[in-house]
């Protein structure tokens, strides 16, 4: 049974922060009599919001619906040292909120960015896995039969594509991509296709390559003689994943490959 399925919950959210925090705006947790589903943090922030979520469900007075959010200073009363504030809504919901479940939390899920994986060799099935709860929306491509999990990661939708790089101009827009196929002929016509759609429409915020500077260079004076210039191909990144992270294990990867697409999301927000 879905842990969101229940009689009655209080849903607590991050409407707000100020300074320092543990959880971001738009963090939630649903508290049950007997149980919660997720998080805004832990620590004594959340005890006390749990607190406060169970006075309401028990119908204490002060404790109606439409009140605005609570402010909690992260300071020495809380015994948390972030420095921060965080302003709490809390919103009681009926069985008839929470059934079904799954339409709780598509209201509650947060924005999902479009990112399009070529390759469903070993690295491409363990950043299936990883990716699968991180805020992407993403689509697994692959020109051969055969080749996806059953059952695949929740939220993920694969795709065949025969030959596979006509699947670039299909990509939804602000989409980025990570290009390991099982050959590296696939590889360069994707990134060619990658590379010709950012010269016709510049909506691909992120291009990476799987492979070493060694196969880069290759792949740069191939590119190059299809007409690429050197400013063109700097919109792509080889060797992906973030620095410092040893090991070629899949897993291993597949977390660097993912801490680094996580990075570029922070980027993007910090230029607006």
């Amino acid at each position: 049974m879905d842990s969101l399925v229940g009689s009655t919950a209080c849903l607590v959210r991050v409407e707000s922060t100020e300074g320092s925090a543990p959880r971001e705006a738009g963090a939630w947790m649903a508290v049950f009599a007997d149980h919660i589903v997720g998080t805004i943090g832990g620590g004594h922030l959340e005890l006390q919001a749990i607190t406060e979520a169970r006075r309401r469900l028990g119908g204490a007075p002060g404790a109606a619906q439409g009140q605005p959010p609570m402010r909690f200073a992260l300071g020495p009363a809380l015994g948390q040292c972030c420095g921060g504030v965080v302003h709490l809504g809390f919103e009681r919901l009926t069985a008839a909120d929470l059934a079904p479940a799954a339409g709780l939390r598509v209201r509650l899920a947060p924005p999902l960015h479009p990112l399009a994986l070529f390759g469903g060799g070993h690295v491409g099935h363990a950043l299936a896995r990883v990716l699968a709860p991180l805020p992407f929306a993403l689509t697994w491509i692959d020109s051969r039969d055969g080749i996806f999990p059953n059952p695949t990661p929740e939220g993920v939708v694969c795709e065949h594509s025969e030959p596979v790089q006509l699947a670039v101009p299909h990509l939804a827009p602000g989409s980025r991509v990570l290009v390991m196929s099982f050959s590296h002929a696939e590889d360069l016509d994707v990134v060619a296709a990658c590379l010709r759609r950012q010269r016709e429409q510049g909506d691909l915020p992120f291009i990476g390559l799987i492979g070493s500077k060694t196969k880069w260079a290759t792949f740069s004076n191939r590119l190059h003689g299809r007409g690429f210039a050197q400013d063109e191909l700097a919109q792509v990144t080889c060797p992906i994943g973030i620095p410092g992270i040893e090991g070629k294990e899949p897993d291993v990867i597949a977390v660097a490959v993912a801490a680094q697409l996580l990075q570029t999301l922070k980027e993007e927000t910090a230029r607006g």
